[in-house]
C-alpha cells in the first residue's frame, strides 16, 4: 500500500521530499496507534508509557522529573503532570531529592515493573510486525536515513 493510497491522495506530492514528510508523518501515527491500541486495557497513554519505560531503564536508581523531560520521546509533554497520574496509579513514587530539595526524584514500583513485563509481549509482537515488513538491513538502513535526516 503507497501514502497515497492510504490518505487518498488526488494529486501527486510537490516532490520526493514532500512526499518522504508527509509519509514519516503518517507512519509515525500509525506506529502511535497501534501502540495507542495496546496500551489502553492498561489505561496507560504512549506519554506515560514512555516515563514508565524512562525509570524502568534506570531502576533502581531515582530519576529527577527534569531528567525524564530531557528523554521523553514527545517534547511537548508535561513530565510533571504524567509523574503524577502515574502516582495516582501506584506505579510510581514521587519523593523530595535529598541533594537538591528544588528537585523532585521519582521510581518505579514493583506494580509499574510489573506492568511494563506484561507489556513487553505485546510491544515485542508489534516489533515482529516489522520484521514480517523489512530485513534487518532494511530496518538499519531506515534508522540511519531518520538519524541523517534529525542531524
Amino acid at each position: 500500500m503507497s501514502i497515497e493510497t492510504d490518505i487518498k491522495q488526488g494529486t501527486p506530492f510537490k516532490s520526493p521530499y514532500h512526499r518522504a514528510m508527509v509519509n514519516v508523518l503518517y507512519t509515525s501515527n500509525w506506529i502511535a496507534n497501534q501502540q495507542a491500541q495496546l496500551l489502553k486495557p492498561s489505561g496507560l497513554t504512549l506519554q506515560q508509557y514512555n516515563v514508565l519505560r524512562i525509570l524502568r531503564g534506570q531502576h533502581p536508581s531515582p530519576v529527577k522529573v527534569s531528567d525524564i523531560t530531557e528523554r521523553m520521546l514527545d517534547k511537548m509533554s508535561n513530565a510533571s503532570r504524567l509523574v503524577d497520574k502515574l502516582v495516582l496509579k501506584d506505579l510510581v513514587l514521587r519523593t523530595e531529592c535529598p541533594s537538591d530539595r528544588r528537585a523532585v526524584d521519582v521510581i518505579i514500583t514493583d506494580a509499574g515493573l510489573t506492568l511494563l513485563k506484561q507489556l513487553d509481549e505485546g510491544i515485542e509482537g508489534l516489533n515482529e510486525e516489522m520484521n514480517d515488513k523489512l530485513t534487518t538491513d532494511e530496518a538499519a538502513k531506515l534508522s540511519e536515513l531518520l538519524d541523517r535526516l534529525r542531524a
